[in-house]
């Protein structure tokens, strides 16, 4: 009990001091970035269809995965090779970008590999780039519009700049740790990045609307009462999606799957640590008794 009551009153006499957490995430999140940017040209590292190049698609033991890329390097010294195994079917996958399609078809040759066994489908750079701006501009177009509705829901600026600054330190804390994973970023991915925006204003709607729109018990009353259902949602989410993550065999639900659950982990700590802090500072900013 005595430790219970100390987290207790750090938790509720130290909100401030508390949110250096998620304030330090957030600035390790933009220096990742940035680094990104500076040694890469870009913010995040995409896959072939994000990008444009090519795909070679072989059963194992069909190509000689080492010989391809050391040939992929001596045409082109600029080429992105990602090798990626599929469990399920014992293919496996080769990403090129930055090569043209004649080298690629110069490269299988001279191995010698039979152009019936493998697969090698090609993405142009300006369609796969094309796809990446219009997918960004619905990300983005999406964060606008759950930003008017949260903003038409509370009428009050803090609490619902609160809200908005969560569910950004959500994506960008989030995108920071998907980089240091060293996966591509494919179409799946970003659908995930939309999906957890949704559930990031989620829990903060939860404990926004609790904590000052409901009259009835304290003000920490509402906070732990958020607290409680909050968190049983995040975690049951968390168990579903980590279940998923480790039986499903398709590349596409993993990728989806791991960047929910980095998202929703990430939520934790803005929403009830940074958010809880907001609101409380703007409680008592307003007067109000805890």
């Amino acid at each position: 009990m005595g430790l219970k009551n100390t987290i207790q009153n750090v938790y509720e006499k130290e909100f401030k001091k508390l949110l250096i957490i998620p304030l330090l995430l957030f600035v390790l999140a933009v220096a990742q970035i940035s680094f990104q940017v500076y040694s890469t040209g870009d913010f995040v590292d995409r896959s072939v269809g994000l990008k444009g190049g090519v795909s070679i698609t072989a059963s194992q033991g069909f190509l000689d995965v080492d010989k391809l890329s050391f040939d992929a390097k001596s045409f082109s010294p600029n080429a992105d090779i990602a090798v990626r195994s599929l469990r399920n079917t014992g293919e496996v996958i080769v990403e090129i970008s930055d090569i043209s399609e004649d080298d690629i078809v110069k490269i299988l040759d001279s191995q010698s590999v039979d152009r019936g066994s493998v697969v090698v489908e090609v993405t142009s750079s300006v369609v796969g780039g094309s796809f990446f701006r219009a997918t960004m501009s619905a990300l983005v177009l999406s964060f606008i519009l759950m930003t008017i509705v949260v903003a038409i829901s509370f009428r009050t600026f803090i609490p619902s700049l609160a809200v908005v600054l969560a569910a950004a330190s959500d994506i960008v804390v989030t995108l920071a740790i998907f980089n240091i994973t060293g996966q591509k970023l494919t179409t799946a991915g970003i659908a995930a990045f939309l999906m957890l925006i949704g559930y990031s204003v989620d829990t903060d709607i939860l404990l926004s609307t609790r904590a000052l729109k409901r009259k009835e018990g304290s003000f920490n009353d509402r906070i732990y009462s958020s607290i409680k259902t909050g968190l049983m949602t995040s975690f049951t989410t968390i168990i579903a999606v980590a279940l998923a993550l480790f039986i499903a065999k398709s590349e596409t639900i993993q990728q989806i799957m791991l960047i929910i659950l980095i998202g929703m982990f990430v939520d934790i700590v803005n929403t009830w640590i940074q958010n809880v802090g907001i609101l409380r500072w703007y409680h008592e900013r307003r007067g109000g008794v805890v």
